[in-house]
């Protein structure tokens, strides 16, 4: 039997030594980025089970009015909507910073003018929402960034507020970090603008970005894995756009009743600096199923000059002016933007100054 010497034990460790930069090349990725949250089954089955009594409900609602209708188009819709709403749909994972100014925002206006929905991730301490977002908390489940859970959120949300209110008309989806710039009669009166609609044609547009020529589409496009969107979604089918969205009601039904697409979207992404689920399911989807009534900009200024890591520029304080403020309304579109982000929150004391005579002074 040989016996152990100290120079046994040289090479395997030279080995070890030597194999553990390959080692963390291959792994360390794995290693340091935080794990995927997916979404179980019965997730999966309870977002379903909330889908379909909105469906069901909207359906029956559709053909109630369709035996009531009105020879005159916009007529119709003036009667089937009396009293349309604005559903504003907040998604956060940490406290309202901004809700003060929010308030403002709605201040002076009926109840029966908007509703508000919150959807805040369950395992993040957050204060008790007050003042109009008390008692406003749907049921709500895990969030994650680069995960398809922010579709999952943004889908909750359209369902509740669907199956809450049949009044609500459009639904507006804000984030945490967002700030209206305009008043709320403002926005009201651009979204409900009968004068924009014409005697054939009585269905409103919904605002949300759809890009076609971004030089990172194929990276994103491929980011669950080459060609595995196949056969649903085609590369020159894919969109891209910005996760917040104001959408129709008519297509917030399309957007629950999906199911072809929320399979490939639902797949975990492998390659996680390419992959931000909620800007391409949305976008996609609309693109494929009615582009026409989609107006292909946001309303939601974003400042994407010096992002990091791929979050826009944080406004600070010292940023903050009136002509900021007029600035982030100007779009690339006709129309003026109605939102903006991204806010640090020490922003609120110089926004709540400037307030009434500026932000919503239109």
């Amino acid at each position: 039997m040989a016996s152990w010497t100290p120079s046994s034990a040289v090479i395997p460790t030279l080995i070890l030594l030597l194999s553990l930069p390959l080692l963390f090349f291959f792994l360390g990725p794995k290693i340091l980025s935080p794990r995927q949250i997916t979404i179980s089954l019965p997730e999966e089955l309870d977002d379903l089970s909330l889908f379909h009594k909105a469906i069901a409900m909207d359906t029956s609602n559709f053909s109630t009015h369709r035996r009531h209708r009105l020879p005159s188009a916009k007529s119709h819709l003036t009667t089937t909507l009396r009293r349309p709403k604005i559903a504003f749909l907040f998604l956060t994972n940490s406290q309202l910073h901004f809700s003060p100014l929010w308030e403002l925002f709605f201040s002076n206006v009926s109840l029966k003018q908007y509703n508000i929905y919150i959807h805040a991730d369950p395992l993040v301490k957050i204060p008790p929402f007050q003042g109009i977002f008390k008692n406003k908390l749907i049921p709500s489940k895990r969030t994650q960034r680069s995960s398809p859970t922010l579709i999952s959120a943004a889908r909750r949300l359209l369902a509740t507020a669907m199956l809450d209110d049949p009044s609500n008309a459009y639904f507006a989806l804000i984030s945490q970090h967002c700030i209206p710039i305009h008043s709320f009669n403002y926005f009201y009166n651009f979204l409900f603008d009968l004068g924009r609609l014409s005697a054939t044609d009585f269905e409103f547009s919904s605002y949300i970005e759809i890009l076609d020529s971004e030089p990172t589409l194929p990276d994103r496009y491929n980011a669950r894995g080459k060609n595995v969107m196949l056969p649903e979604v085609s590369f020159d089918e894919f969109r891209v756009g910005s996760q917040f969205f104001v959408l129709t009601r008519k297509h917030a039904l399309m957007v629950i009743k999906d199911r072809k697409l929320w399979r490939k979207f639902k797949l975990p992404c492998l390659n996680l600096d390419s992959c931000y689920p909620e800007e391409h399911y949305f976008p996609t989807l609309l693109s494929m199923q009615d582009p026409s009534k989609c107006s292909h900009y946001t309303l939601t200024s974003v400042n994407w000059t010096d992002s990091v890591n791929g979050h826009p520029h944080t406004y600070h304080p010292a940023e903050l002016s009136p002509q900021l403020i007029h600035r982030l309304r100007e779009s690339n579109s006709s129309y003026s933007h109605m939102f903006a982000r991204k806010f640090s929150p020490d922003c609120l004391n110089p926004l709540m100054d400037m307030a009434d005579s500026v932000i919503f002074k239109d």
